[in-house]
């Protein structure tokens, strides 16, 4: 089994990616694998709504790392989607990816668990996991939680030492994710399929 750690930073090894560590080093106790994958700093553009992605079954833009990003989901059993506060809000770079990725691939992240988590000097972390989260939730993925709201606090990497719980936060989060994922594991093994979707009804309330 595999878990995908998504780093919506642009700094490789700033905080966000210290509270990944932290999530994989457990991970790694659990018997599960994990790649951090980092978005980084190169030019991104944002979904344009053009739909042809519902054919291509990609985004139609081969620009940053959205496609990559959907290939890596189809092996994956799990993700972590994190993201360093920025005005309050998620960082408008994995807004822009993770718009892109589950408009092109939100069949390859349907029913697999999955959780957020929020990086921030102070504050603004509620407001952006409350985002992030709207993803999964629209998506047919199972939300794991922690022992609190998956938040962590620090400007730079060596800051998030001093935050314990929060480290503690990102540990337990990532065992509730490793069991959660053994469960799924387990039911499959054991001939329990996933719920069959409807076909999606949309209401329209203006004609």
């Amino acid at each position: 089994m595999k878990v995908l750690l998504v780093n919506g930073s642009c700094n490789k090894n700033g905080s966000t990616n210290r509270a990944l560590e932290e999530i994989s080093k457990v991970l790694k106790e659990e018997g599960i694998e994990s790649e951090i994958f980092l978005i980084g700093n190169k030019e991104i553009r944002d979904c344009t709504g053009c739909l042809a992605c519902r054919e291509l079954g990609k985004c139609v833009y081969e620009d940053g790392m959205v496609n990559e990003l959907i290939e890596k989901a189809k092996t994956s059993d799990g993700f972590i989607f994190a993201t360093p506060v920025y005005y309050a809000h998620p960082s408008a770079r994995i807004l822009s990816v993770l718009d892109r990725a589950f408009y092109a691939g939100k069949k390859h992240f349907a029913f697999k668990p999955a959780s957020t988590v929020a990086v921030a000097r102070r504050s603004g972390t509620t407001a952006s996991l409350d985002v992030l989260n709207k993803y999964l939730t629209v998506s047919n993925m199972p939300l794991v939680s922690s022992n609190y709201w998956n938040n962590i606090h620090g400007k730079i990497a060596a800051d998030l030492e001093q935050d314990q719980e929060g480290l503690q936060i990102m540990r337990i989060l990532a065992r509730n994710l490793a069991w959660v994922m053994k469960c799924i594991e387990l039911g499959k093994n054991n001939g329990l399929e996933r719920p069959e979707l409807e076909e999606k009804i949309m209401t329209n309330y203006i004609r």
